[in-house]
């Protein structure tokens, strides 16, 4: 697979897509949803959960994407001709902050199900972010 290739997708692709998530567990809604009239606990705690579900399903998605940006920096490291030991440690650093961020989102997702916490993404967002404009900025140069 030639860089060229491994990287035309990366258009197709942005934090943007993600933004929706940052505001699916947010505490305002179920705060709304309590002062209605007629709304039960369970309600609540069905909607909640609900929630939590295409929240995990974001999670799985930004996982994907942030392993294919991976993925395509490694074959730009492999396929450069000069020594790319900075976008090399890079990678591995960024990939260990995104797995231990992962940890911690899903763990915090764990307890806000139970109705315990916070939940917030944006720091695996911003990681994976990040990588993607590394990725547009030094695929190019590679081709």
């Amino acid at each position: 697979m030639s860089c060229p290739k491994a990287v035309e997708w990366i258009d197709e692709i942005s934090a943007e897509r993600y933004r929706p998530m940052m505001r699916l567990l947010d505490g305002e809604d179920f705060e709304f949803l309590r002062s209605q009239p007629g709304i039960t606990r369970r309600q609540i705690a069905r909607i909640r959960i609900q929630r939590c579900r295409i929240f995990r399903g974001y999670l799985r998605s930004l996982n994907a994407d942030f392993g294919s940006v991976c993925e395509a920096l490694k074959l730009v490291v492999a396929a450069s001709g000069v020594d790319r030991r900075d976008l090399a440690s890079l990678l591995l650093r960024h990939q260990a902050e995104f797995a231990r961020a992962m940890i911690q989102v899903q763990f915090r997702l764990l307890l806000y199900t139970w109705g315990l916490g916070r939940v917030d993404v944006s720091g695996l967002v911003e990681l994976f972010d990040g990588m993607r404009r590394e990725l547009t900025t030094v695929a190019p140069a590679a081709v």
